[in-house]
């Protein structure tokens, strides 16, 4: 079945589209499935629920628009960084279907300046958190390929607790000081392919989370790839956490630019979440302009919390399922040009050392004009410009061909890590030097 929605070019100003989209999703879904067309022109609307066997395509020159209203979006069960809680529904939002789809050259957008302003200005006006653009809670088999997205209320495109999901040749466009619009977020799913995308946002580019020790489920993320994706402008290109109590394993990243982001490849947690990032396999990556390249950081203070006693403190504390594990971290294949606080900022705890890491064949060199940053969100991490890397805890793990030009200082500021072994260092030109 195929429906085409909407007439051929609406004007801004018409009445809301939403019960003639949702009639036409419906339709379909009870007719066993089908393809919805949305047509080329502008079209204003609600909050809209996708259905089982049903693919929401934009035709080239499709836009829609949803309006910012939060009486348009009502209050659904979900996470919110990571809790259970309710929120503001998705824009375009699907719960327990199989089978969904989001396809097309049209263009979705969020119109989220009014829900920023809100937030940063008057958030008793929001009853619940702002809504996701797409937010798809326990579904299977969901495709989001080829649509814009832009300026989205917070998260982008939010799978939480799926399995089998594709998001291909996507471009996401928010403004790089608007709050919390990530990118796309796979939470606590299973299956996930991201490829071919190009992401410009106000936080994180892609994230990969799990929840947080409030959630009720401990449920991991795994089996994930990233591959062919360009990410600009976000407060981290690829990031683990700092949501993971589910645990994190099985990723890949390959084949990927960042340009201009805060942090290249993110990982952070802390005392109290638990979970376990094991199996990340990261490759063939070129940044420029950023901050810094590699954080591996289990102090990360930001949020409920982050400024515990504990979240802080560098001495070591019992180990139990309340302790963040990193192990099995590889990252190879790496140019950073332009980079602007640090080489790197890669620790475990002292109670749990981040173990198994290798950096091999890893190349950075500092831009001229360095601006001063703080390569972790962590206390003790002051402001620097053209540091070195930075390990500690760090036990049974290698570092092989790296290469760092123009840095001010060592190359290498290593605590408490007897057992990591560094070979093939080259500084400035000068093999062997730190």
């Amino acid at each position: 079945m195929t429906v085409h929605a909407g007439p051929g070019t609406p004007k801004t100003a018409d009445p809301l589209e939403t019960a003639a989209l949702q009639a036409e999703i419906d339709a379909a879904a009870r007719a066993g499935g089908g393809r919805v067309v949305v047509r080329a022109g502008v079209h204003r609307t609600g909050g809209l629920r996708l259905r089982s066997h049903v693919e929401l395509h934009l035709e080239a020159g499709a836009r829609l628009e949803f309006v910012p209203d939060p009486d348009l979006y009502p209050p659904v069960e979900a996470r919110w960084e990571g809790a259970p809680t309710v929120v503001h529904s998705p824009c375009v939002y699907a719960h327990g279907e199989t089978d969904v789809a989001i396809t097309g050259l049209g263009t979705i957008d969020g119109q989220g300046q009014r829900w920023w302003d809100a937030f940063r200005h008057d958030r008793e006006s929001l009853a619940y958190p702002r809504p996701t653009l797409i937010g798809l809670h326990e579904c299977e088999r969901v495709t989001i390929r080829d649509v814009s997205l832009r300026d989205s209320p917070s998260w982008t495109v939010h799978p939480l607790l799926c399995q089998d999901v594709s998001v291909t040749g996507v471009r996401i466009t928010n403004p790089p000081d608007s709050p919390n619009t990530d990118g796309i977020n796979p939470e606590s799913c299973r299956n996930v392919r991201i490829s071919d995308c190009h992401i410009d946002v106000g936080d994180d580019c892609i994230t990969i989370k799990a929840g947080t020790e409030r959630s009720p489920e401990r449920v991991p993320c795994e089996n994930v790839t990233i591959t062919g994706c360009t990410m600009v402008h976000g407060h981290g290109g690829v990031v683990i956490g700092s949501e993971m109590s589910g645990g994190v394993r099985n990723v890949v990243i390959t084949g990927c630019v960042f340009q201009g982001t805060d942090r290249g490849i993110r990982i952070k947690s802390r005392r109290g979440r638990g979970g376990v990032v094991e199996d990340i396999r990261v490759t063939n990556l070129v940044m420029s302009d950023v901050m810094c390249p590699i954080v591996i950081n289990p102090y990360y203070f930001c949020g409920p919390d982050g400024k515990a006693p504990h979240v802080s403190d560098r001495r070591p504390y019992p180990v139990d399922d309340s302790t963040p594990v990193f192990r099995r971290i590889h990252l190879a294949h790496i140019t950073a040009r332009g980079v602007h606080a640090a080489a790197g900022h890669l620790y475990g705890l002292p109670e749990q050392p981040l173990a198994e890491l290798t950096l091999d064949d890893v190349t950075v060199s500092f831009a001229d004009d360095a601006i001063p940053g703080r390569p972790a969100m962590a206390d003790g991490v002051d402001l620097m410009a053209r540091q070195g890397f930075y390990l500690g805890y760090v036990a049974d793990s290698d570092i092989t061909r790296v290469r760092v030009d123009g840095c001010d200082g060592p190359a290498f500021h290593v605590d408490n890590s007897p057992t990591l072994r560094r070979e093939e260092v080259t500084v400035d030109g000068v093999r062997g030097r730190d």
